[in-house]
């Protein structure tokens, strides 16, 4: 029996999309088209500067690792309707509650990475139910949390120690086993062999010679792309990727067809809090030190990579690839510009111009979706 398709031609739910469209409203477009144009831009300006060596590979992907941490919470957060300011701050406070747990009270390093993790969890749920209960903009919530959070991270070393910066963690940190996950490499051993076959740059002098430039993967890489498959696989293949999208859609239709709202939502204020304590503590294990002005405006960063990445400022709509891919055209860009031999503060401004492009094309992809003229 063939299946003959009996479509009404009124009716614009069954009307068969084109294959154009399809792939327009796809949230990844704006990255995957934005991504090509940046290597492509870098591989005409930048080529032999050492940006695709081993070395400078290393590095735009340690600071795009760092904008994918937090871009993936913010992500699930802005999808399900809501907006996270304090991430910047929460960053700043999580690494210095780690340092002063382990270098000022003496705590063990796994010890304090753990409370710091609870704490940070905590102020994400209170963030969430505070909006959840008060009905008032999440925008604003997390904007009294930035500034709170921020003062603390000031006020508790500059009163106890009597300075804003605290180091010493590297070694109180030596063998603990749960720093080794936030600040250890993997995969040192392939590339060691890597540089003996001669396929990566080595050292020629000093002490390291013949070792590898770039001698393992940092655990930051690792979390980012971690928290990139676990993020995508929550939303487009779970029923609470599901709730998501219900919540941040039409949270109204959402609460009589079942779905918890409210618990969904102070679940991703909470899920963004633990990306943005999982940065943190990756950052501290590598400087060794907490500063109190960590993480300013990582927040508006943050964001930003989501909006490249597709999603809509009205929540319901977005992808945690897109924003990946945003976070990952962050991190060429700026690494980049100091490649090309560019002023870095232009950095801001490209930020500045890329937003406004990214936000025009999202309105008009809303437009394509929703029929509106």
């Amino acid at each position: 029996m063939s299946h003959a398709h009996t479509q009404l031609p009124d009716d614009e739910r069954i009307k068969s999309r084109s294959r154009l469209r399809e792939a327009l409203i796809r949230p990844e477009l704006g990255g995957i088209v934005g991504t090509i144009v940046v290597f492509a831009l870098f591989a005409v300006f930048a080529f032999d500067s050492g940006m695709f060596k081993s070395q400078g590979i290393m590095n735009w992907s340690q600071v795009s690792a760092q904008f994918m941490i937090i871009a993936v919470g913010a992500c699930l957060l802005m999808i399900a309707g809501e907006f996270d300011l304090s991430v910047g701050s929460m960053i700043g406070f999580s690494g210095m509650m780690i340092a002063m747990f382990s270098v000022t009270l003496g705590w063990p390093v796994w010890l304090a990475i753990l409370v710091t993790f609870v704490l940070a969890l905590a102020i994400g749920a209170l963030n969430g139910f505070i909006v959840v209960r008060t009905g008032l903009p999440s925008f604003i919530v997390t904007l009294a949390s930035l500034f709170i959070l921020r003062g603390f991270t000031i006020y508790f070393p500059q009163t106890i120690e009597r300075k804003t910066i605290i180091g010493g963690v590297s070694e109180v940190a030596q063998g603990d086993w749960l720093a080794a996950v936030f600040g250890g490499k993997i995969l040192t051993g392939l590339f060691t062999w890597l540089g003996n076959a001669g396929l990566i740059a080595t050292f020629d002098r000093g002490l390291r010679k013949g070792q590898p430039v770039v001698d393992g993967v940092p655990m930051l890489i690792v979390w980012a792309l971690v928290l990139v498959v676990i993020g995508h696989i929550v939303l487009t293949r779970t029923r609470f990727g599901n709730w998501i999208f219900a919540s941040g859609g039409d949270a109204q239709a959402a609460r009589y067809a079942g779905v918890p709202v409210n618990r969904v939502k102070i679940l991703m204020f909470m899920f963004t809090a633990f990306c943005a304590t999982v940065f943190a503590t990756c950052q501290v294990m590598e400087f060794g030190s907490a500063g109190a002005d960590r993480g300013l405006l990582k927040e508006f960063e943050a964001i930003i990579a989501v909006v490249i990445g597709g999603a809509l400022l009205t929540g319901g709509y977005g992808s945690v690839i897109g924003a990946a891919l945003g976070a990952l055209i962050f991190g060429v860009v700026q690494q980049g510009l100091f490649f090309a031999g560019v002023e870095s503060s232009l950095f801001r401004v490209f930020l500045g111009v890329i937003l406004l492009c990214a936000v025009i094309l999202n309105t008009y992809v809303r437009r394509l979706i929703t029929g509106e003229r």
